[in-house]
């Protein structure tokens, strides 16, 4: 970029900027940072080299914090003088708007070289730039560097670590420098001027002159995959999906214009739309889905139906995603880079009937959630650091649904039987492969005018031969139809011959191709060789570590973090031949199930540095000068050290891993939070065996909880310990301290001890239990822990603490069944059964007193 370039772009008789003439320091290279509030508020980082200012716009200014890493946009070349300009720049003009001196200074090269300029044009081609602020707020080491394989122009700007680093927000610090003043000062300032001034010069605009070259144009919509569950990972973001039609919005300063995903014009059928994309006053190519949503705010394909016929209801549309931006397209830059540049395009406009389609970052469980709770179809799961793989269905998207639709091709009626006219029922089919095979018939959703409206639609397509290969199992007469109309219809579920089971009619569909209409069936999409299954989530998606034999320490990054893993293929448990590896891979692959009960809780490390053979010990206190700086740590009073001590906190998979490392086999976390640490969440019943020979007793035992609990009309789970016995807990809520759920606990544990005494005791001392099985309340006592749900058990075979459904709890059942070797496969067809616990909980007062009563 030159300075002709910067030059071309102005009018020096309206602007007061600076004429593009090159100018050098004597001694040291300059920098600058000017806060420029124009179309949208950004930071201009600008470095001197070769006789000019090359700069980089960063919309959300430079941050001292290394693990922010900011968004830098590569812009003209701005002349050497323009370092000390400050002032308004007239509307109608190229950056009209506001500019103060945020920061200036002095930069050096952070490599020792005798030619400090050589060394940055160098970087600068190399497209990587490492240099040493000397500013009056900037200072430090920082890097500039350009993301390779994306659009040209964008790098990002980063701070590295050392001794200026900071969590600080810098940009508070908001003076001009050389002014000392605001850039709301600024603005206020420019007004008066602007109002002393004569009419013909503040209505004086400059009309744009569209580039031909850079007119936007229709890009094919990316399509998402198909995946049957949710998952956390801070390398994905989640959004809402909606239920309607998928709309690409091309945008010219002369027209507007929208399009299905297959190029089908819908700018007449979505007119309000399209006059309100008006506002926008740049060339862009927009991705979203139009939809009009019911009274409580669900989106109703149905009513968008209705719409299309008879002009009713509120369309809106969601805009998801940024293609192209003033003739540069977009798609090779990251999905938060083009959300972070869209967000800042719509901050411009005060829209009624569009909307950016917001998302979480990492916490797809949650996402989903809100989506059930919404009444939402689902949520599409997107990978942050994608590029936009036009026209093609990629992994780096997911759909995951709630709600039961499909696209299915309509290829026959039946006959009307009764009252009904025109037909009975309409015979459904999508293709696998290239092939169309019958999914069923779909006879209700119909009122008497979509009857007939659907009916004429179908008429000119009636033929006398089957379009499909197969018979179909029907014993209606049935009129054939040649596969052009696509419906959408809701159902209940598939059957296993690959039929929808109660489909409804929704309405037809006019923006999808017949061929694109293809039969998917678990999990995966038969329509391109892109197939996403259960097993995705394991390798892709969470990351599977992979561990070969022969890698004893590796490197692996979860986020942001880089986690050192050592002697991977020591031996943990002698007698299976299972690895350290093997124990971190499961926690690895566990992790999304897992962590919501270790959330916030305080944890005491059981490690076993050389495997279960050999002896272990307990940690509480983390030594924080030994270990990274990353890890939530929390201070707790400890009675029995009588100090405050630093317990370790498991937010993450990062930390979960840190663990597994370390050698903790199990994890224990507390009873309650960080948030509540008086008050824990749930109640624990430990029912400890004699004798491993005596599980028998547990079961009978475990049941007599559960019915003495159905009693008292209040809700309890079971899982195993992974030892010998069996852990009963009743969800609280953090609702009642330590000292009343002990008591609780105790009147439990007596009354349990009194319907079978003969078998069980609540006696702690082991020689004066008799052999019998012991109920222990005890573990409701401040800092106490059992083996979380989901965690391995430093036992033989490698074991897991299973949850329960209560018809398991039978003579069948016994804790060393579940191992790390089978429970994932357990795990993904029942899914989360432990989620109750964290639940409101129950009322101890009424079930005290219901105890009381009964004595």
């Amino acid at each position: 970029m030159s300075l002709s370039k910067y030059n071309q772009k102005r009018d020096f008789k309206q602007t007061s900027e600076p004429k593009g003439t090159i100018a050098k320091s004597k001694s040291e290279l300059i920098f600058v940072v000017q806060k420029h509030a124009a179309s949208h508020l950004h930071y201009d980082f600008r470095l001197e080299m070769n006789g000019v200012l090359k700069s980089w716009a960063v919309p959300k200014g430079p941050s001292m914090d290394p693990d922010v890493k900011r968004l830098a946009m590569m812009v003209e070349d701005h002349p050497y003088s323009y370092k000390d300009f400050e002032g308004t720049i007239p509307e109608g003009n190229y950056g009209a708007g506001n500019v103060i001196v945020w920061d200036n200074g002095t930069y050096t090269s952070d490599e020792k070289t005798a030619d400090n300029e050589k060394q940055v044009l160098d970087d600068l081609k190399k497209g990587r730039l490492s240099f040493i602020l000397k500013g009056k707020k900037l200072k430090g080491e920082f890097s500039l560097v350009k993301l390779h394989g994306k659009q040209e122009n964008a790098w990002l700007l980063i701070k590295k670590q050392d001794q200026y680093a900071s969590n600080d927000d810098i940009l508070e610090k908001n003076k001009s420098v050389i002014s000392k003043r605001t850039l709301e000062e600024l603005e206020v300032k420019s007004k008066k001027i602007v109002s002393k001034s004569s009419p013909k010069e503040t209505t004086k605009t400059v009309k744009k002159n569209p580039n031909p070259k850079s007119k936007a144009a229709f890009i094919k919509p990316m399509l998402a995959n198909t995946f049957e569950k949710t998952f956390d990972n801070e390398e994905w973001i989640f959004e809402n999906k909606y239920d309607g039609y998928r709309t690409i919005a091309v945008i010219n300063p002369d027209q507007i214009e929208l399009f299905s995903r297959n190029k089908i014009s819908f700018t007449a059928s979505f007119k309000p739309i399209a006059d309100e994309l008006r506002k926008i006053d740049h060339t862009v190519v927009l991705d979203g889905e139009v939809v009009v949503e019911n009274d409580s705010g669900q989106a109703d394909f149905q009513m968008l139906q209705n719409y299309l016929k008879t002009g009713l209801g509120h369309l809106k549309y969601y805009v998801f995603d940024l293609l192209n931006l003033d003739g540069n397209l977009l798609t090779e830059l990251s999905l938060l880079e083009r959300k972070e540049l869209l967000k800042i395009l719509f901050n411009k406009y005060a829209f009624t009937n569009i909307f950016f389609s917001e998302h979480i970052v990492g916490n797809g469980i949650k996402q989903l959630e809100k989506a059930r709770k919404n009444k939402s179809e689902g949520i599409i799961a997107k990978k942050s650091n994608s590029s936009y793989s036009i026209g093609n269905r990629s992994g780096n998207w997911l759909k995951i649904k709630l709600s039961n639709e499909e696209e299915a091709i309509i290829i026959g009626i039946t006959e009307p039987k009764n009252s009904r006219k025109y037909f009975g029922a309409i015979l459904l089919g999508q293709f696998k492969g290239k092939e169309l095979q019958y999914i069923g018939k779909c006879g209700t959703g119909f009122t008497e005018a979509v009857l007939k409206e659907l009916y004429t639609k179908l008429l000119p397509y009636f033929i006398e031969k089957s379009p499909l290969t197969e018979k179909v199992p029907l014993r209606d007469k049935i009129q054939w139809v040649k596969p052009k109309l696509i419906c959408q219809v809701k159902y209940s579920e598939w059957t296993q011959d690959k039929h929808l089971r109660h489909p409804v009619y929704l309405g037809l569909r006019v923006d999808k191709k017949i061929a694109e209409v293809q039969l998917q069936t678990n999990g995966k999409n038969t329509s391109d060789g892109n197939e996403i299954k259960n097993k995705t989530l394991k390798k892709d998606i969470m990351e599977d570590l992979k561990v070969p034999k022969t890698e004893n320490d590796y490197d692996v990054k979860i986020g942001k973090t880089t986690l050192h893993l050592t002697n991977q293929n020591k031996i943990y448990f002698p007698k299976d031949g299972i690895t350290k590896g093997e124990i971190v891979q499961y926690y690895n692959e566990v992790s999304a199930l897992i962590l919501p009960y270790l959330k916030d809780r305080p944890e005491s490390m059981n490690r076993f540095p050389n495997g279960i053979d050999a002896p272990s010990f307990y940690q509480k206190d983390i030594d924080l000068d030994k270990t990274p700086k990353w890890l939530k740590t929390k201070k707790i009073y400890s009675e029995s050290n009588d100090e405050n001590i630093d317990y370790l906190i498991c937010n993450n998979k990062e930390t979960l891993l840190y663990m597994a490392n370390l050698g903790c086999i199990e994890m224990n976390p507390w009873n309650s939070t960080i948030q509540h640490i008086q008050n824990p969440d749930w109640l624990v019943m430990d029912l400890d065996p004699a004798t491993k020979e005596d599980f028998a007793v547990v079961i009978e035992t475990a049941k007599t909880v559960k019915q003495l609990m159905d009693e008292l009309e209040t809700e309890c789970l079971c899982k195993t310990s992974g030892a010998t016995g069996l852990h009963i807990y009743i969800p609280l809520g953090a609702q009642y301290d330590y000292d009343s759920i002990k008591i609780l606990g105790e009147l439990i544990a007596r009354e349990i001890q009194s319907r079978l005494p003969e078998k069980t005791t609540t006696e702690r001392s082991i020689k004066k239990r008799n052999n019998k099985l012991y109920i222990d309340y005890l573990q409701n006592r401040k800092g106490q822990t059992l083996a979380a749900p989901y965690s391995v058990r430093p036992k033989p075979g490698a074991t897991v603490s299973t949850p329960l459904e209560w018809s398991e709890v039978s003579e069948k059942l016994h804790p060393s069944q579940f191992t790390i070797k089978n429970v994932l496969k357990r795990f993904e067809k029942k899914g989360d059964l432990w989620q109750p616990v964290l639940s409101k909980g129950a009322n101890i007062k009424k079930i005290i007193q219901k105890l009381e009563e009964r004595k």
